[in-house]
């Protein structure tokens, strides 16, 4: 479980700030979004352990892991291999904490995406909640508090994220946030699998 994802920055992002060196504190008037620690992991087994969730997780490139946890050791380990490639300069790991509740509702991944293909040099995001969460009014409110930051934390000009077609709540709060569903193809780093489905926002620099 937890292989490393393809395409990690391996230190090369060109923000001002290094994300890697000091990750910030990101927040709205509800949400706040930090490094993910391991006592995020009781609050987190909600989000991973729920077969509801699982459609929405992006895992795409993660060698067939599925994300679907049943224990909180099984959250714990997760959280270590995230910190690891946190350390390792491999993605950021954030906890989304919904602050008028005082717990952990989800996660999201960002890292600076390096690949041979149209989304070589791209912001890649994933983002895991909770499952009364995946509505168009939380989801953008969630995203909300990264999307402006993150192209000067990772250092890139646009971002990409994963909504497939059935997921109808995630895909209305993209279009309300100005993202376009991309027609592009995302490759796979094994056995030439691609993926789709990605929406974008920002500028494209070939």
């Amino acid at each position: 479980m937890f292989l490393a994802r393809e395409g990690a920055t391996e230190g090369r992002s060109r923000s001002m700030q290094d994300v890697y060196k000091e990750c910030p504190v990101l927040e709205n008037d509800r949400f706040l979004l930090r490094l993910i620690e391991e006592k995020d992991a009781e609050d987190l087994l909600k989000v991973y352990s729920d077969k509801r969730v699982l459609p929405f997780l992006n895992s795409d490139n993660c060698h067939g892991d599925n994300f679907y946890m049943t224990g909180t050791e099984d959250v714990r380990n997760a959280i270590h291999y995230w910190l690891k490639e946190y350390a390792g300069r491999g993605f950021v790991r954030f906890t989304v904490f919904d602050k008028s509740v005082n717990a952990a509702v989800g996660t999201i991944e960002l890292f600076l995406r390096r690949a041979e293909d149209y989304f070589n040099d791209c912001g890649l995001l994933r983002l895991d909640l909770r499952f009364d969460y995946e509505n168009p009014k939380d989801i953008a409110e969630v995203l909300s508090v990264i999307i402006e930051p993150a192209y000067s934390l990772f250092g890139c000009s646009w971002l990409a994220t994963k909504a497939p077609v059935y997921a109808v709540d995630r895909i209305e709060a993209l279009k309300n946030m100005g993202f376009e569903l991309s027609d592009q193809c995302l490759g796979g780093s094994y056995g030439g699998r691609v993926y789709d489905g990605y929406w974008v926002i920002g500028e494209k620099h070939s």
